[in-house]
């Protein structure tokens, strides 16, 4: 939300109209879902500050530093049925703009003072389950687990990113491909 409870603007090309790639929120939480959303993060090279895991060993760490999900894939799974909004699935990261479809490990991305690199699918796990028993099967499947982006669902559950560079990040701030792959 942007200020005394306004929505933030999207950030729209004045020549094609379509929006520009941007953070819409940023999510925390002490561990588990849902995450919740702050005005800005600070992130280090295992994630943002603040944000914790209730599962260590999965969770989190240098190549799952950060979790991006597009609000456009988030609106695909409440249309599907599932009750998820902004912070629900565990992301760090609610996008809008981008496509996950075009989405691929290794991409390089600035996002704010931050450039993150897509080291991983995330798989879900069985904390997402209140959201609807299919969620899981709804969000990864066979071929995202081979790598093949021509999956229906390819990046529904999100993409973990590894840190390049630290800074911060807010809502609003332009997120730019900058290298394809590594």
């Amino acid at each position: 939300m942007g200020g005394r409870g306004q929505p933030l603007p999207l950030f729209l090309c004045p020549y094609t109209r379509e929006v520009t790639p941007s953070v819409l929120h940023i999510h925390v939480s002490n561990g588990g879902v849902p995450k919740r959303p702050v005005l800005f993060g600070e992130v280090t090279p295992v994630g943002l500050v603040g944000d914790h895991h209730n599962h260590p060993q999965i969770h989190g760490g240098p190549q799952k530093a950060l979790l991006i999900i597009t609000s456009e894939g988030l609106d695909e799974l409440k249309q599907a049925g599932f009750p998820v909004y902004p912070g629900a699935m565990g992301e760090n990261i609610t996008s809008v703009g981008l496509d996950r479809r075009m989405m691929r490990l290794g991409q390089r991305y600035r996002i704010g003072e931050v450039i993150v690199e897509l080291s991983k699918m995330r798989q879900p796990c069985d904390a997402l389950t209140p959201y609807g028993v299919g969620i899981g099967k709804a969000v990864f499947d066979a071929h995202v687990k081979a790598g093949d982006p021509t999956s229906p669902v390819w990046g529904l559950a999100g993409f973990y990113t590894s840190v390049v560079q630290t800074g911060t990040i807010r809502p609003g701030d332009s997120i730019i491909l900058l290298e394809e792959s590594v």
